[in-house]
């Protein structure tokens, strides 16, 4: 009789697995950078950076009817980070990279609850970030509908950084991360509706921080920013082209706004122009609020240049951006491609000093897709103005003669179940 059991019970199984969809993945992406002006001006005085780190993730998904479920494990090592026979992980960059479930609501509505990417459009407010090793993910919980060419989320999150949520505590509430934007509360409402040609969408999100009275102890409600805008993308033919138009206001911040115009156009099989601006506010000492726009959330990397100098973990509340680029793609085989990308910069504030001038930046990537894996290499130089270096802190004459970047990456993502 247990033998009968058992074996309705693997049967069972089998059925079930039969109708449900499981699939494991993972990736091996080690990077090295030479870095002699990433991310800002480096001084004569001072020895270039250079250093290997490595992104490994694992992610399993599991769907059936009625719902989806999906985990990805993270860690990002840096080479040498560890000494040897260390017991433990030293800079503990192990975490849970997504942890979700989807769950069909019927009537074309889902939820989506738990850590997840959250990244709309071509990702300028909210992206994954895949460029970072550690990536982007939100803690929150999503309603989502879904008819045809339409669709509509409502995300809500309230963040918490302590591990007992009882007690009376006046401070039970209060969360204390801080940097990178780091909320404690989110609320936002998406929209996108798509035709043969042409789609547009529109973002209401709203940000709470915490805010504290005067002993900077005792919570005292939240600061809120809003950002609201539209990303509209217009495709015909070999031509296309794209608008980000968005505005900030609220607590700490009043007439924030961003205006990106994009062009492209595909010349040839293998050759693919682009051109375009993008024109962020800065701020204005002379108000009491703050006129500089910042774009939170999004893959900050793939907009103003790949050297990182602006809106990637810096130039917050600073002389805004004026930023005018062109590019183009090459597609040298079936397998590789370059990319051509020049960019001037200038602030759309003065510096102190009255220049706006920032100067021009020369980004190049190769890419080369193998069976199985893929290599990415890529070199940047920036040819500063004088108004870097003031923006910078670095002068002129201290300045190295030399600001550039370079680095080379190893993509492998296996799939073992599919």
């Amino acid at each position: 009789m247990k033998k009968i059991y058992l074996t309705i019970s693997i049967l069972a199984l089998m059925v079930q697995f039969a109708q449900a969809q499981f699939t494991l993945d993972g990736e091996f992406r080690p990077r090295t950078e030479y870095r002699n002006g990433f991310g800002g001006i480096i001084p004569d005085a001072a020895d270039p950076g250079f250093g290997i780190s490595t992104r490994i993730r694992l992610n399993t998904g599991y769907s059936t009817e009625n719902y989806k479920f999906y985990v990805s494990l993270q860690d990002v090592m840096v080479w040498g980070e560890n000494r040897q026979i260390l017991p433990y992980d030293q800079n503990n960059s192990f975490a849970v990279f997504q942890a979700w479930a989807e769950v069909k609501l019927g009537e074309g509505f889902t939820t989506k609850l738990g850590r997840q990417v959250i990244s709309y459009d071509d990702q300028r407010i909210f992206g994954g970030l895949d460029w970072a090793q550690q990536g982007r993910n939100h803690d929150a919980a999503l309603l989502k509908y879904k008819k045809g060419k339409f669709l509509l989320d409502v995300g809500l999150a309230f963040n918490q950084d302590y591990s007992n949520p009882t007690g009376f505590q006046s401070t039970s509430t209060a969360y204390g991360t801080t940097g990178y934007f780091s909320y404690k509360t989110m609320q936002y409402a998406y929209l996108k509706q798509s035709w043969d040609s042409f789609s547009g969408s529109l973002l209401l999100l709203n940000n709470g921080f915490q805010k504290y009275e005067a002993d900077g102890v005792t919570p005292d409600g939240v600061n809120s920013i809003q950002t609201l805008g539209t990303h509209l993308d217009y495709k015909s033919g070999d031509f296309g082209a794209a608008l980000n138009a968005f505005t900030q206001m609220g607590d700490t911040v009043d007439g924030a706004y961003l205006l990106g115009l994009e062009f492209t156009y595909k010349a040839s099989a293998k050759v693919g122009l682009g051109a375009g601006m993008e024109l962020i506010s800065g701020n204005d000492t002379t108000t009491a609020d703050s006129e500089a726009f910042f774009p939170l959330y999004g893959t900050n990397h793939k907009f103003n240049g790949f050297m990182d100098y602006f809106y990637v973990g810096n130039h917050a509340n600073n002389v805004g951006l004026f930023d005018i680029h062109v590019s183009a793609n090459f597609k040298l085989n079936e397998t590789s491609s370059l990319m051509v990308k020049a960019l001037n910069f200038s602030g759309e504030q003065e510096l102190a000093s009255g220049e706006k001038s920032l100067g021009t930046e020369l980004d190049l990537v190769y890419s080369k897709a193998f069976k199985g894996y893929a290599l990415k290499i890529g070199y940047s130089h920036m040819f500063a103005s004088d108004g870097m270096y003031e923006l910078k802190g670095v002068t002129e004459a201290a300045a190295a003669d030399v600001q550039n970047w370079a680095w080379a990456m190893l993509v492998i993502k296996p799939k073992f179940l599919n």
